[in-house]
């Protein structure tokens, strides 16, 4: 009996706990539920207006297993049915939700930790367990609504309910896994930065095991999560019994997360911290060095992911003319897109874009390193020495413009080495390709002096910088689609350099961009000199 009491205590607040987090992430949860939740129905929706007959739905479903590089990236199509292949692509969504479940969590916990939140809570009536009770209730509940507005939306479009539901249930699965993941990471680690580097970095292992497998023979698949979700074949003989798996990892992974936050103490980690250096070497010498021993593992994690898509983007150009031969109206979306009759290089022109946007998430994160060291207080003690505020700003803010240039040149180099070595121009290619992410850049750093604009003038909204870059993806995917008026999609960055290798080289678009995105970081420098720490 005394032991059940103490475990009913160690959950005591929960609750209220809940309700907190609830109230905080009002926005941000809500927000990403529903964008991964109703972007497969809008991929169909797409689907249907390009392929009109069974005949391109099989051509597409051929060609695709007859390339390993698509397989590689997306996984297979098991099925021809407009339901399989409308939501081959969505599958991106078991990553994107593992990353939002990720994220929510640890933000809910070890972050708390981290800046001694935790610890005066815990002070109060609330139990030991109410903390990550509460984060997890959050993550699951969300993950639970973005698969529940997944399966209504594919319904909506005239799906059978059962691979609705099948796609839905995935989704939801992916979520709930990843947001265990990240449980285990937050009890693991000794900072937020190092939890979210664990649990990322599982994901990224994830789904490079499932990548290797499903361009194999698909028995490596079976070892990663992220190859579960597809294994339950939506829209194609679904696989109910796949998710058990994934249950049970999840229900495994909670129970751990639970054992191991009972055997810690609150702000440490199980991994044993390093002793550092009893002497700062010559690179800790000033903001540079400072902000270099920040972000550097970010940097090489987001360089290395850039040059390995590269590699799968290189690989499936010469697949796509394939995929389009029987789709006069895909054809005409392609070329529209990528601003060229050559599908090959409207192919590399799309996915370069798709890239920069990616490359924008980096930029973002790197500005906001600035917000998050203001709010652990660190920023105040840096800024109590001799050295300025825009000193220390412009730190950060070289690591949040070269950073994406460097992760894109490097994906830019992979998809032109690959490219050009199947086609017999190695020189050519490599340079179409470098081109092709250089003129993106100027629309990465729009985004970039957004980021920088809000922490400096708003920095109670700093991290709305997420929701403007995702509201820019969205507008640009429904854009693509032709579904938005043009005064609409002119306002997202990435429309305007030029499409190339295809297109025309035009510097007007770019200088302007460059020119906005200079503008932009000045007032951010200028707000953030002129206002108080927090």
């Amino acid at each position: 009996m005394t032991a059940i009491t103490r475990t009913a205590g160690e959950f005591a607040g929960t609750g209220q706990m809940l309700r907190l987090f609830l109230r905080r992430d009002r926005v941000v949860a809500p927000l990403w539920s529903l964008l991964i939740g109703l972007m497969p129905a809008l991929q169909i929706v797409s689907i249907e207006d390009i392929y009109s007959t069974q005949q391109q739905l099989d051509q597409f479903a051929a060609t695709t297993a007859a390339s390993p590089a698509l397989i590689a990236m997306y996984g297979p199509v098991f099925s021809s049915a407009v339901g399989s292949i409308g939501t081959w692509k969505a599958g991106a969504m078991y990553a994107m939700i593992a990353i939002a479940a990720v994220l929510t969590v640890i933000r809910h916990t070890r972050v708390e930790e981290e800046t001694g939140r935790a610890e005066l809570v815990g002070a109060t009536s609330i139990g030991r367990f109410a903390g990550l009770t509460g984060a997890l209730a959050l993550t699951y509940g969300a993950s639970v609504l973005a698969g529940i507005a997944c399966a209504a939306g594919l319904m909506v479009t005239d799906l059978p309910i059962a691979g609705s539901v099948a796609f839905g249930a995935a989704l939801a699965a992916s979520g709930v896994v990843w947001g265990a993941v990240a449980a285990v990471a937050a009890q693991v680690s000794t900072g937020a930065r190092l939890a979210r580097g664990i649990a990322l970095g599982t994901l990224g292992a994830a789904f490079a095991v499932r990548a290797v497998g499903d361009a194999g023979n698909g028995v490596l698949s079976w070892f990663s999560p992220l190859g579960w979700c597809l294994q339950i074949r939506p829209f194609a003989d679904e696989r109910w019994w796949v998710l058990v798996p994934s249950a049970a990892l999840a229900t495994g992974a909670t129970l751990l997360a639970y054992r191991l936050l009972r055997t810690r103490d609150i702000g440490a980690g199980l991994l044993a911290e390093r002793p550092g250096p009893a002497v700062a070497g010559t690179a800790l010498s000033g903001p540079v060095g400072l902000a270099w021993r920040l972000q550097r593992g970010s940097l090489i994690a987001w360089t290395t992911g850039f040059a390995l898509y590269g590699l799968l983007i290189g690989g499936a150009v010469n697949s796509i003319g394939g995929m389009l031969d029987d789709s006069g109206t895909l054809r005409d979306v392609v070329t529209s897109m990528g601003g060229s009759a050559d599908l090959e290089k409207s192919f590399i022109a799309y996915a370069v874009t798709m890239l920069a946007a990616a490359a924008a998430a980096y930029s973002v994160s790197a500005v906001l390193r600035l917000h998050e060291e203001e709010n652990s207080g660190r920023a105040e003690t840096v800024l109590a020495a001799a050295v300025g505020r825009v000193r220390y700003a412009s730190s950060h803010l070289l690591f949040a413009i070269a950073g994406p240039a460097v992760a894109l040149l490097t994906a830019g180099l992979a998809i032109g080495i690959v490219w050009g070595a199947t086609n017999g121009d190695l020189a050519g290619r490599v340079g179409e390709s470098l081109g092709a992410v250089a003129v993106q850049l100027p629309a990465v750093w729009v985004i970039t002096a957004v980021a920088m604009v809000l922490f400096s003038a708003l920095p109670r909204y700093a991290t709305l910088a997420w929701g403007v870059l995702s509201a820019v993806i969205v507008i640009f995917l429904l854009g693509s689609l032709g579904s938005l008026p043009q005064w609409i999609l002119d306002l997202v960055p990435f429309v305007h350099p030029p499409k190339l290798p295809g297109a025309a080289f035009d510097l007007v678009p770019i200088a302007s961009l460059i020119a906005v995105a200079g503008a932009g970081i000045l007032v951010g420098l200028l707000a953030w000199r002129r206002r108080d720490l927090r």
